[in-house]
């Protein structure tokens, strides 16, 4: 996810590396090459013109106050803020409160609705001890009932349906009927798509919409679509109002302008994100963290709340305390290997691990491939893999003969584990963000 905006940030953050203050000279270069990462991510040149526009304000309103920061780490620390409030700043919740709660589910064909619909169903169940109904309404889309079905009955939870019935308002209002009497207290109306913006189209949803009253619309967007997304968006929101956007697909988003300038473009929040087609591959967007993501510094917040689902809470302190200490080996590493086969999608994961993402970059680690670092550390002594600092050439060369990998490889991957726990031991820290923070506690508002 966003692998493209990624490795411009971090070259436009390099430009800066050496430089003992901020100034407007050495500044410039950092701001042509975040401008050029913001269109290279499909990002409109407009509000990429303005965002680095503020970014270079406010790095240089910091010029005589911060003269013993680092320029990098003043860069990283600005543009973050920036890619933040660009996001939507913090998580929007969902409106659920009534009884039941009413949520309609908007979009074009191929985005993922009816899929989103049973993720939210049984993100809802498990994770906010709902009782769910869902409700087929999409009665164009061949086997869009049938669908819904099988998905339902995936998670185990109950789909409402009409097959009779082509009238999307009258099946809609049944289903609440229905909810009401059997005491489920949100409802998930999946509507019919189109495969382009309509009138009829329009019409249709805007009819549902008055006819039951939601408490909350999503409309659902392919994330690869990048501008077009945006676009959708905006003609949607025109049309009927809704509440919030769900990106899908996000694991396929290399580049980021969906997710970038949707809230700016249309001023709506992105509440949720899906990724993959698993039913559990759903997350709430958290602007912060999306933003630490975008510039490689993981989401290790949302790893561990991922992993406190699989680890239980003694297995959960021990490894927070191994970080802290700077004691996270090779065990360690192979254990959360093994959970996170159990968490979702790999490579979404993955990036939420700081360093991560190079590691499995340079070995071409995915889904299939995760036998490969596995064997890498099998073929390690149990001293080995609880020391990791004694592999010296010789170890490396046994290593390589047992696993069948080449020295190269084994070099690549002992370098990047070091440079990952290194940096999961200075955020377990937080010293170098406290300090900035603390010495800048005004720039937001400048």
């Amino acid at each position: 996810m966003f692998e493209g905006i990624n490795e411009r940030m971090e070259k436009a953050f390099m430009s800066l590396k050496g430089d003992r203050k901020v100034t407007e000279v050495n500044i410039a270069q950092s701001i042509k090459e975040i401008r050029r990462a913001l269109v290279a991510a499909d990002v409109n040149y407009k509000i990429a013109k303005e965002f680095t526009d503020n970014v270079k304000d406010k790095a240089l309103g910091t010029e005589n106050v911060l003269a013993s920061i680092k320029p990098g780490e003043l860069m990283v620390k600005i543009v973050q803020d920036e890619l933040v409030d660009l996001m939507g700043g913090q998580a929007a919740g969902i409106n659920i409160k009534a009884n039941p709660g009413i949520v309609l589910i908007a979009g074009l064909q191929g985005s993922g609705k009816t899929t989103f619909s049973a993720k939210l169903a049984n993100y809802l169940k498990t994770k906010k001890k709902k009782n769910p109904l869902l409700v087929a309404c999409d009665v164009y889309r061949p086997a869009a009932i049938n669908q819904l079905s099988v998905l339902g009955e995936q998670i185990k939870v109950q789909v409402y349906k009409e097959e009779d019935n082509k009238d999307p308002v009258s099946i809609a209002q049944n289903a609440i009927e229905h909810a009401k009497i059997h005491s489920f207290d949100v409802v998930i109306v999946d509507t019919a798509g189109r495969t382009a913006i309509d009138e009829a189209m329009m019409t249709e949803i805007r009819n549902v919409r008055s006819g039951i009253n939601p408490t909350e619309t999503l409309f659902v967007v392919d994330a690869m679509t990048g501008q077009d997304a945006v676009n959708s968006a905006k003609a949607f929101n025109e049309a009927i109002d809704y509440d919030g956007v769900v990106l899908t697909k996000m694991d396929g988003d290399t580049r980021g302008g969906a997710a970038l300038t949707v809230k700016y473009t249309v001023g709506k929040p992105i509440k949720f994100i899906s990724t993959g087609e698993k039913l559990d591959t759903i997350d709430v967007f958290h602007p912060d963290r999306m933003a630490q993501r975008i510039l490689g510094m993981g989401d290790i917040v949302s790893f561990v709340e991922k992993a406190q689902e699989q680890f239980d809470e003694k297995e959960a302190k021990r490894i927070e305390k191994k970080i802290k200490k700077n004691k996270f080996d090779f065990n360690d590493f192979h254990g959360q290997l093994k959970q996170i086969k159990k968490m979702g999608d790999i490579k979404s994961l993955m990036g939420m691990i700081p360093g991560m993402n190079k590691m499995t970059k340079d070995l071409n680690v995915d889904d299939s491939a995760f036998g490969k670092v596995e064997a890498i550390i099998l073929s390690m002594t149990p001293h080995e893999r609880e020391n990791p600092e004694v592999l010296n050439m010789s170890r490396k060369k046994r290593i390589a003969l047992g696993c069948g990998h080449n020295i190269h490889e084994i070099n690549m991957f002992i370098k990047q584990f070091d440079q990952m726990r290194k940096m999961m031991h200075q955020l377990s820290k937080g010293k170098n963000m406290e300090r900035l923070m603390q010495r800048m506690p005004n720039m937001k508002g400048r």
